[in-house]
């Protein structure tokens, strides 16, 4: 994504300021003092500072008495997610080819929709919404809170609801679909790919193609489209990997548009993560600018569950499932020598989530290390005292740790990938070493085992969880393409399917929050201490 960083960049990452801290008497106490209410909440507010876990965009004034609805309706509008009428608007709508109580195939004579005089009650109606946030919180010290005052007002923030509408704006047989997969592999990339190819036909669309190896596929002359049909994609999600092949990095976002009107490509699915959506943004806009009619639809597509604002990514419950098998490995190698120490590597560059997942699942983690969460490995309270102390007790130890963890320990380097990623030293290999050294050093024998089954996680065929969420995402991102937006991916949220706006899940990547209920639940499921 090298090409497309200036694209990237581009992205505004909204205005807030984290207001983070420990003592919650402080509030209560605020409460009782007799003050006037303006003065009282301007106290309040410089208390919360000290306080914990919301956060104040930046533009609100919470002494203007109208600063929720004003709050709910910017959310709106930020969350409103473009439409080929905002360019267009006189755009032709059509009734939709796609209804499950008749299957006529569209010919070509068509002309006004689906050929049916029975009404279908199976369409999502335009206005119809998600709730993106369900827990009312009392306080902003409360596990996982997420506030937007101090007082944590209840706050309606509404998101599109994913699926079939009524109304088209391609006709089918008019339409060329494109569909590239992007970045690193990841379990359901096929069944996204299968599933968008099969929806596309009932659609009634007869040209769709597979781009080979993402965006560097617009470029390379060398590369042919692939022609997809139900025929090909069939069988496909029995497998692993790609059918299209990935890649990173990519021409410039100009060029990839230059080929997209070469070819005469009026709807792109580009299933990929944060850098791919930025990129599909950047395509969405440039297609703007150009008054071209085209749809770009994203897929969220990445291992890590880092996406923000959607509950999981697709690959997410694969990966969680199949660290089991290196876990547990780990966990008889440790468990069957003297002092045995298993360690397992698990993915996650910016963000804990398949390792802290995979510790609860397994319930064989004494020690989780996320990015999210600081640790010494030296001095008193550090890791390696704390597994002097396992062996002292237990007699073995296993330890879970994301890619990402302990980045500090490692010497930096400068070096970047092709999606302009920073290159991560190895954090196993350095517990490992730093293990054999401490304990080399007291005297005391040790056996330690290091398994990264990175790779093998990737490649992975998806399970039957992801398989269904894969399916679900690829019908609705077809369904959000002919209903005419664009600039749009298709995610779950409170186990509803939604649009989203790029811009909007691109903004910072989604961690693991060190106050959630979901990391306390890992800290009592290992009984790690605080390693600071």
């Amino acid at each position: 994504m090298e090409s497309l960083s200036p694209a990237i960049g581009s992205n505004p990452i909204r205005p807030t300021t984290t207001i983070s801290g420990e003592n919650e008497l402080l509030i209560s106490s605020v409460k009782s003092i007799k003050l006037p209410p303006v003065a009282r909440r301007k106290m309040r507010m410089r208390v919360a500072a000290q306080s914990s876990n919301f956060v104040v965009p930046n533009n609100i004034d919470f002494n203007d008495p109208d600063w929720k609805v004003k709050y709910e309706r910017e959310f709106e509008a930020r969350f409103n997610i473009p439409h080929i009428t905002d360019l267009f608007p006189d755009a032709v709508s059509y009734p939709s080819t796609f209804c499950l109580k008749m299957r006529t195939p569209v010919t070509e004579d068509f002309a006004q929709g689906y050929p049916s005089d029975e009404e279908w009650h199976g369409y999502i109606n335009n206005n119809d919404r998600v709730l993106l946030k369900t827990i009312n919180y009392s306080s902003p010290t409360s596990a996982g809170a997420e506030c937007i005052d101090p007082d944590c007002t209840w706050v309606e923030q509404w998101v599109h609801r994913a699926g079939p509408r009524e109304k088209i704006y391609f006709k089918p047989e008019e339409v060329k679909a494109a569909i590239i997969t992007c970045g690193g592999l990841c379990p359901g990339l096929n069944d996204v790919i299968r599933q968008i190819v099969i929806t596309l036909e009932i659609y009634g669309v007869k040209q769709i193609v597979g781009i080979p190896f993402g965006y560097r596929g617009f470029s390379n002359n060398d590369l042919a489209e692939m022609p997809l049909s139900r025929k090909v994609v069939q069988n496909v999600h029995l497998s692993g990997g790609s059918l299209l092949g990935v890649s990173r990095g990519g021409p410039k976002v100009s060029d990839i548009v230059d080929s997209i009107q070469e070819r005469g490509i009026n709807m792109l699915f580009v299933i990929g993560g944060n850098g791919t959506h930025a990129g599909a943004n950047a395509i969405h806009d440039e297609c703007r600018r150009r008054r071209m009619q085209v749809a770009v639809v994203g897929v969220p597509k990445t291992i890590d569950n880092d996406i923000m604002l959607m509950d999981k990514t697709f690959g997410f419950d694969t990966a969680v499932e199949e660290a089991q098998r290196a876990i547990n490995s780990a966990y008889i190698e440790a468990h069957s020598a003297y002092h045995g120490i298993g360690i397992v590597k698990l993915m996650g560059r910016s963000s804990g989530f398949i390792a802290m997942h995979a510790s609860l699942a397994s319930g064989q983690i004494d020690i989780c290390l996320i990015p999210e969460v600081p640790f010494n490995l030296h001095g008193p309270h550090g890791v390696l005292q704390h597994l002097k102390y396992l062996l002292e007790t237990k007699g073995s130890a296993v330890i879970c740790v994301a890619e990402g963890a302990g980045q500090d320990f490692l010497e930096k380097t400068n070096a970047k990938d092709a999606s302009g990623n920073a290159v991560l030293g190895d954090i196993g290999v350095h517990i490992q070493q730093q293990i054999k050294k401490y304990f080399k050093e007291i005297g005391v024998t040790t056996d330690v085992k290091y398994i990264d089954p990175t790779y093998m996680i990737r490649a992975c065929r998806a399970n039957a969880s992801d398989g269904i969420l894969c399916t679900v995402l690829g019908q609705n991102a077809v369904h959000g393409a002919f209903a005419g937006y664009s600039g749009i991916t298709v995610g779950i949220c409170n186990t509803h399917y939604v649009y989203f706006p790029i811009p909007e899940v691109i903004a910072q990547p989604k961690v693991v929050d060190p106050n959630s209920r979901m990391w306390h639940r890992c800290l009592t499921s290992t009984g790690q201490p605080d390693f600071l």
